[in-house]
């Protein structure tokens, strides 16, 4: 019996991207080697390598062999920045866990759900499909405005227990975050990674027609939102349906229980700590008085530094003279709020949003009284916990690497845009459509696939009479459904290790799905074909 149970087992996540590492490899000797000429193009203020449309020539392939090892090593380090960052959230987050901040913040909100249920309008619609609702379309809309991604690694520890404490599993927890921003990704209206370089670089107006891919926004996130509600409600009737019942067992052994939830009285640490993040938002405050939120091609300015430092000091006493608990979950909250600041406002990426949860992480452990040695122990338990998580991210990009250095990843363009020449609008789009969606298996950065392909496609659109913006609308719905299931997005894989979710199983869940926005995402775009569209 057990024999039998070993044979049915699905192949590891970090497998099934090492089999695909081998296929990539083995088409290095097969496909005909090629490149594209590339000239450095000044898109929105930044300087990218672009393709030269019409450079194409063939060169030899060069087959990899033992090369398979050696791309593991480089997708490491191509991807360094990301895998420091899953270990400096794992690290912060353990230290804030210690203190069962998390779990007092989470019990609260449930409580508070409960109370609030009372009223009629929110018995009918439910409390926790609302909560789930409004947390999912919170991600959407950054993942729309701002390109939230990477960012979404660090809530899934947050979300994964909450869901699972509110009775679901944790893809509902990982519904919540990360495909909450992945439905905005897809359906952006200002993504400055994805439209804004698209646009830039197909010559459109920068971020021209947000009428109609608002209309786009609305739809995609209907659906995505319907479906997880549908499937939280069958999860919530019986949690034994969920396919990680078994998987999320890590987590309902690591979750709060009534004993661990007990508040402490803060001790003159937090109060230090309290002091010590006043001093430094007021100096930052008086540095920077004036913040320039960048919404799309608008520009918000507000005095966003003084008023977060106010707020911080009123919350934070009234945190402190409830439980250091609180106070820890403060930080939580203005971490996020940094964060959100940081990347509209100061242009933040990894590097900063990294060092911002390890100081959030050191800030918790010295308010729950930890001295230097624990805070030390303490993150390197954390790290070690998430190390899985951090290091399948490298592997996943030795796909590319191979690819890449085998010299056929342009000849795989290539030949698929010369497939869309001789058909009609509709079937030539359609082409297009799938040719996106299938680009995502190798490339799933969305910067990287515009600067590869747009210049390209936006004279092929020329030719076959559809509009540049018809074009950027194909490669944003294109680029960002199969985006959420390829095993070469890192964040994609880092977001499953961290919730201990195998891929199989997050692969069979969001492939129906999948399917859904797909589809939906043809007959959207067949409008921007025929119809008279503002900026189309």
């Amino acid at each position: 019996m057990e024999q039998e149970k070993k044979k049915r087992e699905f192949p590891h996540t970090y497998v099934i991207i090492f089999s695909l590492i081998i296929v990539a490899a083995i088409l290095t000797w097969i496909v005909p080697g090629g490149e594209f000429a590339r000239v450095a193009k000044d898109v929105n203020g930044i300087s990218r390598d672009v393709i030269v449309p019409g450079s194409f020539a063939k060169v030899e392939n060069q087959g990899q062999s033992w090369q398979i090892f050696t791309s593991i090593f480089q997708g490491m380090k191509r991807t360094y920045d990301i895998i420091f960052y899953i270990l400096m959230i794992g690290g912060s987050f353990w230290l804030m866990n210690e203190s069962k901040a998390l779990d007092v913040a989470i019990y609260s909100f449930l409580n508070f759900t409960k109370r609030i249920e009372r009223f009629r309008f929110l018995k009918i619609i439910g409390v926790n499909n609302l909560v789930i609702a409004l947390i999912m379309i919170c991600f959407s809309f950054f993942g729309a405005v701002i390109g939230m991604s990477e960012e979404t690694i660090a809530f899934v520890i947050i979300f994964v227990p909450l869901a699972i404490s509110m009775g679901y599993d944790s893809i509902v927890g990982i519904c919540m975050c990360f495909l909450g921003a992945g439905l905005g990704f897809a359906s952006a209206l200002l993504n400055p990674f994805t439209i804004g370089i698209a646009q830039g670089l197909s010559g459109v107006q920068l971020f021209t027609g947000i009428e109609y891919r608002f209309v786009i926004w609305i739809v995609i996130n209907a659906i995505g939102i319907g479906y997880v509600l549908w499937y939280a409600n069958k999860i919530k009737k019986d949690p034994k349906r969920s396919p990680v019942y078994e998987n999320d067992e890590y987590w309902r052994i690591k979750g709060a229980s009534e004993e661990n939830g007990n508040k402490t009285k803060p001790a003159i640490s937090a109060w230090a700590i309290f002091s010590v993040v006043t001093v430094v938002f007021a100096i930052f405050s008086f540095l920077y008085p004036i913040t320039h939120l960048a919404i799309g091609n608008s520009t918000i300015s507000a005095p966003i530094l003084p008023i977060a430092a106010i707020l911080w000091v009123i919350v934070g006493i009234l945190a402190l003279r409830h439980s250091v608990q609180l106070f820890i979950v403060n930080i939580l909250f203005f971490t996020i709020l940094f964060l959100i600041v940081g990347v509209m406002g100061y242009g933040w990426y990894i590097k900063e949003i990294a060092s911002l949860f390890l100081v959030m992480g050191i800030c918790s452990g010295v308010a729950f009284g930890k001295n230097a040695n624990q805070i030390a122990r303490l993150f390197i338990e954390g790290a070690k916990d998430i190390m899985s998580a951090a290091l399948v991210v490298g592997l996943a990009s030795g796909i590319v690497v191979i690819l890449e250095q085998g010299k056929i990843i342009d000849s795989l363009l290539f030949f698929s845009a010369g497939a869309m020449e001789g058909y009609g609008k509709l079937v030539s789009v359609a082409i297009m459509f799938v040719f996106y969606n299938l680009l995502n298996l190798i490339i799933a950065s969305g910067s990287a696939k515009a600067a590869l392909t747009i210049p390209l496609m936006a004279q092929f659109s020329d030719l076959i009479g559809i509009s540049r913006q018809t074009t950027v609308t194909i490669y944003q719905l294109g680029g960002g459904f199969t985006n959420l299931i390829t095993p070469t997005s890192g964040v994609m894989v880092g977001v499953l290790s961290i919730a201990k979710i195998p891929y199989n199983k997050w692969f069979r869940w969001f492939l129906p799905l999948m399917l859904i926005l797909i589809v939906v995402g043809f007959i959207l775009l067949i409008p921007t074909i025929y119809l008279k569209l503002n900026g189309f």
